[in-house]
């Protein structure tokens, strides 16, 4: 019986620059682009380093998402600490620095499971995040909505603004200023500002 393949170390220097070499070739060229030899060429090391590190070039491609999406948490954390937090989490969700490789990763999704899987399960611990934030909020008294639940508010504010990002991305952009008017005005409503 053969004895599994070792892996390099999650933490070495040479992973990371794949990752980084990975992430930078789909932003430029999308995920067909991502090969091994591609990807070694533009890290500047051998290819045969790609399969050391990762057994299949969609562990590479996992390893691009989760870390753009723990970095995607973070920022989401922070943003629902803020004194602010709706307006913040819609200032996050319309932020445009990782449409390119979001829309990237949703093509991906499409033909291969592991993908569409890892994204389903960030986005929910998103989700969970969110309403967990704005529930303890409503709780506090700090946001005021008779017309909706933490829920419905987190799923208007994110996915509102994934569709006008997703349109930017197209070059569509009629209905985006009077939505964000509108949604400026809803979010100073709920956060009770005059």
């Amino acid at each position: 019986m053969a004895s599994p393949r070792r892996l390099g170390a999650p933490d070495a220097k040479n992973r990371t620059v794949l990752i980084d070499a990975a992430e930078q070739l789909m932003l430029e060229e999308g995920y067909a682009a991502v090969t091994a030899r591609r990807v070694a060429a533009r890290a500047g090391l051998k290819h045969q380093l790609v399969h050391y590190y990762f057994r299949a070039m969609d562990d590479l491609l996992l390893a691009v998402f989760r870390r753009r999406a723990e970095q995607g948490l973070e920022r989401q954390a922070q943003a629902l600490a803020s004194g602010q937090p709706l307006r913040a989490l819609w200032q996050h969700s319309t932020d445009t620095r990782d449409t390119t490789l979001v829309m990237e990763f949703m093509g991906l999704a499409n033909t291969r499971e592991a993908i569409r899987s890892e994204i389903a399960r960030y986005a929910e611990r998103s989700r969970v995040a969110q309403v967990e934030a704005l529930a303890g909020l409503f709780a506090e008294g700090r946001l005021t909505s008779d017309a909706c639940s933490p829920e419905v508010l987190t799923v208007l504010l994110t996915s509102v603004s994934r569709v006008m990002i997703m349109e930017q991305a197209l070059g569509m952009t009629i209905g985006h200023a009077e939505t964000a008017a509108f949604v400026e005005r809803w979010l100073r409503r709920l956060e009770r500002e005059p």
